[in-house]
């Protein structure tokens, strides 16, 4: 019982403090850096609901713009974001972005990944290997056009990507896509950040763009600390809270060993 009350002590103490008292809190983290990365046909405005969140709590978040013109082009578009960190950080992809974080995650500045419905392939493995012996998506409509660059279909984007959201948030971010080239998904990974970094997953039930027995698999693989949340594959828009506890969490656990 004696062991319980400083942690009981711990969480009546934070939940007594004021916002500014919280954010100052965070600040004095070991860890207190996040950067976000987003997946294919979108871009970093998405994570304004888990940037605003993070923030608010006293985080120092950055996000990475991927060009989504090859996975080397994307990691060392990471890379440069997290030379930029004055300390360690929790580094988080959503969708490709997990293949993106995996390759960029041994960064010396990296503490910890959180992949949010997102890939996560190891060491000599392709993207799109990590498909084989998984159910389809048929409401996950990729058009490639002659220059080999993919696009989300139109008809089919709410459906297959972000069906929990309004109809005029989804037709921005149909009209919003950035195209991926669809050629990255069979350049292998060179590194496995995974494997020496410790990881979470947030995992949305309903996304269409995965199988959720593929998202299952691979974040146990990670051996990631899991969450799931109810929500399309627009997860890191519809569920920013969830998003930020995860990351939060993550930043609280993996700073114990800095003390």
């Amino acid at each position: 019982m004696f062991k319980l009350i400083p942690a009981v002590f711990a969480v009546a103490l934070a939940a007594a403090l004021s916002p500014a008292q919280a954010s100052d809190a965070v600040r004095d983290q070991p860890v207190h850096n996040v950067v976000l990365v987003h997946g294919a046909f979108a871009d970093g405005s998405g994570w304004r609901g888990v940037y605003d969140d993070l923030t608010a709590r006293g985080y120092h978040v950055s996000i990475v713009q991927n060009p989504l013109t090859s996975l080397a082009d994307d990691v060392k578009a990471t890379q440069r974001v997290l030379d930029r960190q004055d300390g360690p950080a929790i580094l988080v992809g959503h969708s490709w972005g997990g293949t993106v974080i995996t390759e960029a995650g041994v960064h010396d500045n990296v503490a910890g990944l959180v992949y949010v419905s997102a890939l996560a392939p190891d060491a000599g493995e392709t993207t799109a290997q990590l498909y084989t012996g998984f159910a389809p998506t048929p409401e996950f409509v990729i058009e490639t056009g002659s220059d080999g660059f993919g696009f989300i279909k139109p008809d089919k984007f709410k459906a297959g990507f972000a069906h929990d959201t309004t109809d005029a948030d989804a037709a921005f971010l149909r009209d919003s896509q950035v195209p991926i080239n669809m050629s990255a998904f069979g350049t292998k990974v060179t590194h496995a950040a995974w494997r020496t970094k410790p990881s979470w997953a947030v995992i949305a039930t309903e996304d269409k763009a995965f199988d959720q027995a593929m998202l299952i698999h691979m974040a146990e693989r990670i051996n990631a600390q899991i969450t799931k949340v109810p929500a399309s594959h627009a997860v890191f828009m519809t569920q920013p809270k969830v998003v930020a506890d995860t990351i939060d969490r993550a930043a609280k656990e993996v700073g114990k060993k800095y003390k």
